[in-house]
């Protein structure tokens, strides 16, 4: 069985909103007529998966993936106005509730929150988990700008611990964006420093410490920080600054999820080794372009584990994680 945790969907409202052109978000055309959602910094081509729920359950069979938690991918609703991105958001978790329940068991979803207006999200996470039957939220690495570990977002740390709901870290484009608009460069390096940015410095800054329980799911393989384990630990050691921590970095990192969305077995296998194979799930990052069903599923064939440490990490840690039956 394989559970693929990092996925992306669009639901039909966000669609149609972009289309009316009430979005800061905007669609365009390339040059082979393919649709594409534009914003700053980066754009993607909507891909029939993205879409399709019946095209994505064919395509999910072909490449035997069991399961797949849906999520919104960038731009999301927080570059929206906040009232409009509030109402986007529960149009959008509606619509993925309305997925899961056709799908027969073959689609859970993190629901979108308005994160410019985090007591709202908080409400709105609290809303899909408790009523809609979502399994847990989606957060952006930066939130148009604005790092997570500030206070304003406490809520919605505080409301997820509170519920035993996972918070699915996915990256954006990094602020400033001037060096990563060539050459799409935010989606091959800047979303991976993004991500170790901003879970770094919710380690720093003390917020795992006062929500010990709090899952979190970091996409692409945690960025780079199962290799910058032994420097964070090394500054820890030596600069005063960092001791807003109580412990060692590497510790924290060991509670942390990841997603195996860095599709080379080395890869994968030292940051198994290196942070836990309990913390590992399946993912495709479908059905971007850099996306791959059949990818997820042979990076964890290619392991150099046993069969059961193998099996944890498509499925047995995700049932786990996400309290799925």
């Amino acid at each position: 069985m394989i559970i693929d945790v990092h996925n992306h969907f669009y639901p039909k409202a966000y669609l149609d909103a972009v289309k009316r052109g009430t979005c800061v978000a905007r669609t365009a055309e390339d040059t082979d007529g393919n649709l594409l959602i534009v914003y700053e910094g980066d754009f993607n081509i909507v891909h029939p998966g993205h879409r399709d729920a019946g095209f994505r359950l064919e395509e999910l069979a072909r490449n035997s993936i069991d399961c797949q938690v849906l999520s919104m991918t960038t731009p999301g609703v927080h570059i929206e106005e906040s009232g409009f991105a509030i109402e986007l958001a529960r149009e959008v978790n509606e619509g993925f509730r309305d997925i899961v329940k056709s799908s027969g068991g073959r689609f859970e979803a993190f629901a979108a929150l308005p994160l410019q207006a985090p007591e709202r999200a908080a409400d709105e996470l609290r809303y899909a988990v408790t009523s809609l039957g979502l399994k847990g939220g989606t957060l952006f690495t930066n939130v148009n700008g604005a790092n997570l570990d500030h206070p304003d977002f406490e809520p919605v740390f505080s409301t997820a611990a509170a519920l035993g709901a996972p918070l699915f870290f996915h990256p954006t484009t990094p602020v400033p964006s001037d060096s990563y608009l060539d050459f799409r460069l935010a989606a091959t390096v800047g979303f991976t420093v993004d991500t170790t940015l901003s879970i770094s410095r919710l380690i720093f800054s003390g917020l795992l410490d006062r929500y010990p329980g709090l899952k979190i799911i970091s996409s692409h393989l945690g960025g780079c920080l199962p290799y910058l384990a032994e420097r964070l630990d090394r500054g820890y050691s030596v600069y005063p600054e960092l001791r807003g921590a109580a412990r060692r970095p590497s510790d924290y990192l060991k509670g942390i999820y990841y997603d195996c969305v860095l599709f080379d077995a080395r890869a994968v296998a030292f940051a198994v080794d290196t942070l836990g194979a309990s913390q590992f799930m399946a993912g495709s990052d479908y059905p971007h372009q850099i996306g791959s069903l059949e990818k997820a599923r042979t990076v964890i064939d290619a392991l150099p584990f046993d069969e059961a440490t193998k099996s944890g990490i498509r499925s047995g840690n995700a049932l786990r994680v996400l309290g799925m039956a």
